[in-house]
C-alpha cells in the first residue's frame, strides 16, 4: 500500500481476515503438535516490549538484565549451575543449533571459526525419535545429516544405550571422531524421556559433549511428581527448552543453556570497532548477548517469560504440568477400555498416540478422521507414525484443556469412524 489507511480500518481487516483463521492453539480442544496456550500476562508483556522497542543484542540496559535473570531461573529449574550461560532464542530449533555449534567449537578448537571444518569427520548421536531439527542443525553446521547417527530405541521409545555404544565404537574404529550425544526429554512423537542419567554417565566416560533437547519436557522439573523422570538432566553440558510450550508463554520464547559459559562465548564472540565495549555508558555491560549466539538484532522476548514466571509462579506452572499429564492418562484409560481403539505407545507425560482399529486401511481411516475433526472445528489432534503405523496424536499442553475436552475429541473420533465406514456390507447372495 502506497497510501495510508485509517488504523481502525486495518484493525477491522485483522478481525475479518486473520483472527477467524488462526491455528487455534489457545482453544482447549487444540491437541495437535506441542503448542502452548498462551496467557494474558504474556500478552501484556508483548505490548510493553513493543512499546519499549528494545534491542537486546547488546549495550547496558535493563532488558538485558531481565534476560539474564530468566536464564538464571531456567538453569535453576533444570539443576544446572546458576552461573551457566544462556540466551533467549526463537525456539528449540535454534537452541539445538547453537548447542551443536558450541560443541563443534569446543571439540575442534578456535581455528574452526576461521578455517571451517575442513576434513574433520565429526559424528553425533541421537535416538531415531529425535526431533528433525537435530539433523537440520548438523546440516547447517557443515557436517551433513549423514554425520548424525540415529540410534534404535527400546520398548519405551528411549535411546538404546548398548546400540549407542556400539555405533560409537564402530565410528572410532573407522577413523571418525564422535563428539556429541543428544538426549531427549519429551520426544516429539510420544513424549518419551531418554535415560538421561545413563547418557550422562556414558558421555562423561567417553569424553563426549552431552546435550539435552528438552523443548517441552524441561518444564516437568517444576512438578515434584514428574521430576524424577528427568533425573540426569542436571548433568547436561547444554540444554534446549521452550517457554512457549508447557510454560504457556506466547510465541516465541526458546532458550539455550550452556554449563560452561566460556565455551559458548568462544563459539560466537567477535570484536568489531562499531560494537566496541566500554567500561561506562550504554556501551558497557559486557559480555553482550550477541557474544553468545548468531543474532545482533534481538527483541525483548525475555519480558513475557519474566512476567509469566513472576505473576503465576513456578509452583503453579508445575501444577499445569500435573493437570495436563492427568488429562492424558484419562484419555489413555478411555482408549484402553474401548475395543474399537488401540493405544500405540506408553504415555510417559502428556502425549497420547492411538488409532481406530480397522481391517481394511487403518492409516487412511485415521488420517481422514483427524482431518475431519480439524476442518469441523471439533478438536485438533495431529498425526505421527509409531513403529510404522499412522497414529492419532493428542498432545495435552494447553492449561485450559480438561477431561471433558478430550472426551469430546474421542467421542468425535468414534463417530467419524462409524460415519466413514458406513453400514456393514452384506455378502453377495
Amino acid at each position: 500500500p502506497h497510501a495510508p489507511t485509517p488504523a481502525e480500518h486495518v484493525y477491522a481487516d485483522v478481525q475479518r481476515l486473520i483472527i477467524p483463521y488462526v491455528t487455534g492453539n489457545v482453544h482447549p480442544g487444540f491437541m495437535g503438535w506441542v503448542h502452548g496456550g498462551g496467557n494474558p500476562v504474556g500478552m501484556l508483556a508483548e505490548l510493553i516490549a513493543g512499546g519499549l522497542n528494545a534491542n537486546l543484542g547488546g549495550r547496558d540496559h535493563a532488558p538485558i538484565e531481565v534476560e539474564r535473570q530468566v536464564v538464571r531461573w531456567a538453569a535453576e529449574m533444570v539443576g544446572l549451575p546458576t552461573d551457566s550461560s544462556g540466551l533467549m532464542v526463537t525456539g528449540s530449533s535454534m537452541a539445538n543449533l547453537v548447542a551443536v555449534l558450541v560443541a563443534r567449537r569446543a571439540t575442534l578448537g578456535p581455528e574452526i571459526r576461521s578455517k571451517g571444518i575442513a576434513g574433520a569427520r565429526l559424528t553425533a548421536y541421537a535416538a531415531r525419535t529425535a526431533h528433525g531439527c537435530i539433523a537440520r542443525a548438523m546440516d547447517i553446521a557443515g557436517f551433513g545429516t549423514d554425520a548424525l547417527r540415529l540410534i534404535r530405541c527400546d520398548a519405551d521409545h528411549r535411546i538404546d544405550l548398548s546400540d549407542l555404544a556400539a555405533h560409537i565404537a564402530q565410528d572410532r574404529a573407522e577413523g571418525a571422531q564422535p563428539f556429541l550425544v543428544i538426549g531427549t526429554a519429551g520426544t516429539v512423537d510420544v513424549g518419551a524421556v531418554d535415560n538421561l542419567s545413563g547418557l550422562a554417565t556414558f558421555c562423561r566416560s567417553a569424553g563426549l559433549w552431552f546435550h539435552v533437547d528438552a523443548a517441552f519436557g524441561a518444564l516437568a522439573m517444576l512438578s515434584p511428581r514428574h521430576r524424577p523422570l528427568l533425573a540426569g538432566i542436571e548433568q547436561a553440558d547444554s540444554l534446549a527448552l521452550d517457554f512457549h510450550k508447557w510454560a504457556q508463554v506466547p510465541y516465541d520464547a526458546g532458550c539455550i543453556l550452556v554449563r560452561d559459559g566460556t565455551k559458548q562465548a568462544a563459539a560466537f564472540a567477535q570484536t568489531v570497532a562499531y560494537l566496541r565495549r566500554e567500561d561506562r555508558g550504554l556501551a558497557g555491560g559486557a559480555p553482550w548477548p550477541c557474544d553468545l549466539g548468531p543474532d545482533l538484532s534481538r527483541g525483548f522476548r525475555a519480558l513475557k517469560v519474566w512476567m509469566t514466571l513472576k505473576t503465576y509462579g513456578a509452583d503453579h506452572l508445575g501444577q499445569i504440568v500435573d493437570t495436563t499429564c492427568a488429562v492424558a492418562q484419562h484419555l489413555a484409560a478411555r482408549i484402553r477400555d474401548d475395543p474399537a481403539l488401540e493405544l500405540l505407545a506408553p504415555v510417559a507425560l502428556n502425549i497420547v498416540c492411538f488409532r481406530v482399529r480397522d481391517v481394511t486401511d487403518p492409516d487412511r481411516l485415521n488420517r481422514d478422521i483427524v482431518a475431519d475433526l480439524q476442518e469441523g472445528g471439533i478438536a485438533a489432534p495431529s498425526t505421527t507414525t509409531v513403529k510404522g503405523t499412522l497414529a492419532i496424536r493428542a498432545a495435552i499442553v494447553n492449561h485450559r484443556t480438561r477431561d471433558a475436552d478430550v472426551d469430546r475429541m474421542l467421542d468425535a473420533v468414534l463417530l467419524r469412524a462409524r460415519v466413514r465406514r458406513g453400514p456393514p456390507l452384506h455378502p453377495p447372495v
